[in-house]
């Protein structure tokens, strides 16, 4: 309110005690209020006591200085592409730490392939942990986009050796990073081809093929000229030998050239049927190198058509049945120690579950006992360790699917496959009934892309199902 009414009378050009000016722009303002709003300000003002006494300030823009003064009044940052640069620059110089950050999000919001490498470099002018933090992380998991981009060659050689030395690094395979180094050099090739031993030493040859290695790397004219790289290819060689024949991890892990690089998301298969009957193994597959491997955090017991969740760094397995027992316990991996807990059982009994995550609950929606199938919904609270029944939806289901978007689509009720699709608001705890989908099924995939579910496969009761359902939300 006090911001409002002194914004006003600035407006107005009622009762200033000041003019700032820049250029030959004159802004009238209240000191008080510029006083508040940064330390520089205050160094400014400390000593005036004369009203209507007129500041220079240098090195500032007029429509600049004029989106600052309104922040002071109002607390509100207009910023767009064009001026959000200078407008951070200049919000740095004068020490206006709402400014910075608004404007620090403003450009993380805009953060693409083409454009993360000069915001990388831009908060080395103008400092912000957080939107640096997120431009690095932006580049090491959307190298391979970034890698076309015409900001990438503006790199230094010591910027390029950071990303591709990262084990986070996500790839699909090292002939990504081979292929970027040499784009880098050919840019300029004259000043950088004496880089050719430093980078190739951070590419994990160890990793790909002696194939590779034999038609790829080695006959490259610039490694073929340079002694250390051709040392470096040769060593990846005998790498991929020992590798092949004597404890691959220990040797892999041991030696930079054949280091893994962690995936930066990962996909976990818990549980499910095997052969007829139900399992406790859990695999993780890694979708940017295609590889799955099978992890020793197993399940203390077999489960199957159970619900999953990931949350607050633990997976969460839900429900479920083994051997014809239903389940309404709850098992929690801690990925942090690799230790299984159990946690509070659900209300319900509950196969064939519908499982997601919403506002920092988990949601489990549906499902059968082992003799009914039900239309009863709970979620859990981690911070409570407690299931709390919610309101009933408007059919029974299981073999559904929901997403984070709330949605409750389609499932089976025990003697008919649905269409029809529900969501559930927890403002007012209610369930409301959306258009159907084109056909009924069960057991199918769900997933939301721009506010549009995505129905993917299924059964209809007769056969298997290969078309998709888009639906718009309407929620």
């Amino acid at each position: 309110m006090k911001g409002t009414l002194y914004n006003e009378l600035r407006l107005a050009g009622l009762f200033c005690d000041a003019i700032l000016k820049v250029e030959e722009v004159q802004f009238p303002i209240h000191r008080t209020i510029l006083y508040e709003c940064s330390p520089y300000f205050q160094a400014l003002f400390k000593h005036c006591t004369n009203t209507g006494e007129v500041f220079h300030i240098p090195l500032v823009f007029p429509d600049i200085l004029r989106i600052i003064i309104e922040f002071a009044y109002t607390g509100s940052v207009t910023s767009t592409e064009d001026n959000v640069q200078e407008l951070m620059i200049t919000a740095d110089m004068l020490n206006i730490v709402g400014i910075i950050q608004a404007c620090s999000h403003f450009i993380g919001a805009h953060i693409c392939p083409q454009n993360c490498v000069g915001i990388w470099q831009f908060t080395n002018i103008c400092h912000s942990s957080e939107l640096r933090c997120k431009a690095f992380r932006y580049i090491i998991q959307h190298f391979e986009e970034v890698v076309p981009a015409d900001e990438f060659l503006q790199l230094s050689v010591e910027e390029l050796t950071v990303f591709i030395g990262r084990d986070e690094l996500n790839v699909r395979n090292e002939s990504i990073v081979f292929d970027a180094i040499l784009r880098w050099i050919a840019h300029i090739p004259r000043e950088r081809e004496q880089n050719i031993a430093v980078l190739l030493s951070q590419v994990r040859l160890g990793l790909t093929s002696r194939a590779y290695i034999l038609t790829q790397v080695i006959p490259n004219k610039l490694v073929k000229s340079n002694a250390e790289c051709k040392q470096i290819a040769e060593h990846s060689m005998c790498m991929i030998w020992h590798m092949s024949t004597i404890e691959p991890l220990t040797c892999g892990l041991r030696n930079t050239l054949a280091r893994p690089r962690v995936p930066n998301a990962f996909l976990l298969v818990t549980g499910g049927c095997n052969n007829g009957g139900q399992c406790c193994d859990i695999k993780a597959y890694d979708p940017i190198a295609d590889h799955c491997i099978n992890i020793s955090d197993k399940m203390e017991y077999t489960r199957a058509h159970h619900g999953t969740a990931f949350l607050n760094g633990y997976v969460y397995c839900i429900g479920g049945f083994a051997r014809e027992r239903y389940f309404n316990s709850v098992v929690r991996l801690d990925l942090r120690t690799h230790t299984w807990q159990e946690v509070a059982p659900m209300h319900y009994c509950r196969g064939y579950v519908s499982v997601t995550v919403l506002n920092g609950f988990i949601y489990a929606l549906g499902g059968s006992d082992g003799l009914l199938r039900l239309h009863t919904a709970e979620r859990y609270c981690p911070e409570t360790n407690q299931w709390t029944l919610i309101a009933p939806m408007y059919l029974l289901r299981s073999d559904a699917s929901c997403t984070v978007l709330h949605g409750k689509v389609g499932g089976f009720d025990g003697i008919s496959h649905l269409s029809n699709v529900e969501a559930y608001h927890p403002q007012s705890n209610t369930w409301q009934l959306l258009s159907p989908m084109c056909s009924q099924r069960s057991s199918f995939c769900l997933e939301v892309i721009e506010d549009q579910f995505y129905v993917i496969g299924g059964f209809d009761g007769t056969s298997i199902i290969d078309n998709i359902d888009v639906l718009t939300a309407a929620l």
